[in-house]
């Protein structure tokens, strides 16, 4: 199916900005924080995404569909864009592997869009006013935008981790390998979990809010805390595990959301950034090695910089060249660390795969 030419969207910023386009997806009306991604490739990767979960996605890439979908380029079991912004969109498709055309599969999963607006004015708006709600819809003349975006809850101080995750407890990797790792999953990527479990890892996937008791009946070698949405300073069931976790002297990695919860458990702070980091090509220092990586990274929250060297038991890793932003910490006196960015990288470089196999060496002493 073909989205219609006919068919005219609009987005509507929070602070009364209006663009006009072009309908893709289903039609009818989203709400969502905007955020946008500069990633070159991987929208499959992206929109299935746990961590994108009730944000609107701006791809800054000109042209989005033009490779289709494919059954193995997912991170979760479905699409978890709240909406998407695009400038170009292809439902014309030119790889023999893919199953269907993105139009497709945004319409089947119920993903409402918009296409033919300027996002290069949309994201430079973004980037001189900040992160805000956003509203896109085929209803122009009938929606109340005052009462749409009073419906939209501020994302700081918004717990989302436990919305997103999983269920009930499920494992991956095989049950007779060398190492346990019990993994909290805040929304984890399902390439996180294919990267343990290649290294020989036997995984089992916690809900987030399992108590720290049953996760140890397990009996687990080490921990695993994933990314995910929201806030994390509102996840304090999260921040009492880790520090519990912290107290077993086991092996612990977390990534995005959980570096955060481990900065947390371990007496720093968090904050909201201005417009967050999203792309495949984010330059990371390890202060450790004095070696560079280009990294791909999803995140609207941070760790404060200022209250690492105040602290004694954290050591700074990482940090961002762009913005010198804090991208890795490790606890001191503890086999436990954790990076801002994602290690697993799919979409983007495989630079930062070294992370894992750091975590395999502790797990291994």
């Amino acid at each position: 199916m073909k989205y219609s030419a006919e068919q005219e969207a609009v987005l509507m910023l929070q602070d009364g900005t209006l663009f006009r386009g072009v309908s893709i997806g289903k039609k009818g009306t989203t709400t969502g924080e905007i955020c946008f991604n500069t990633g070159m490739t991987g929208y499959q990767e992206i929109y299935t995404d746990p961590s994108y979960y009730a944000q609107i996605v701006v791809n800054t890439n000109a042209h989005i569909g033009n490779y289709g979908v494919h059954l193995q380029e997912i991170e979760s079991t479905d699409v978890k864009i709240s909406g998407l912004v695009v400038k170009t969109f292809s439902d014309i498709y030119s790889r023999n592997s893919a199953y269907s055309s993105l139009q497709q599969y945004l319409e089947k999963a119920g993903i409402i869009g918009i296409c033919n607006i300027d996002t290069r004015q949309l994201v430079q708006h973004i980037r001189n006013k900040g992160a805000m709600n956003g509203v896109i819809t085929t209803e122009y003349d009938s929606c109340n935008f005052t009462e749409r975006f009073a419906e939209i809850p501020d994302m700081n101080g918004l717990e989302l981790a436990s919305k997103i995750c999983t269920q009930e407890p499920y494992f991956v990797g095989e049950s007779g390998a060398k190492y346990k790792v019990a993994v909290m999953d805040f929304g984890i990527k399902s390439s996180i979990l294919n990267n343990l479990a290649s290294r020989g890892v036997f995984c089992q996937v916690f809900p987030a809010k399992t108590p720290f008791s049953e996760v140890m009946e397990w009996n687990p070698d080490g921990f695993f805390i994933s990314n995910g949405p929201g806030d994390p300073a509102s996840m304090t069931y999260a921040i009492k595990t880790t520090q519990e976790m912290l107290r077993t002297n086991k092996p612990l990695f977390g990534i995005c959301l959980g570096h955060q919860i481990l900065a947390l458990a371990s007496g720093l702070s968090t904050y909201k950034m201005h417009h967050g980091h999203r792309g495949l090509n984010h330059p990371v220092k390890n202060l450790l090695t004095g070696r560079c990586e280009v990294t791909s990274q999803n995140h609207g929250f941070a760790v404060s910089a200022a209250e690492i060297d105040k602290n004694p038991d954290v050591i700074l890793s990482h940090i961002n060249l762009n913005d010198n932003t804090v991208e890795g910490i490790k606890i001191k006196n503890r086999p436990a660390f954790s990076v801002q960015y994602h290690p697993e990288s799919s979409p983007g470089p495989h630079d930062s795969h070294y992370l894992f196999d750091d975590f395999l060496e502790l797990l291994a002493k």
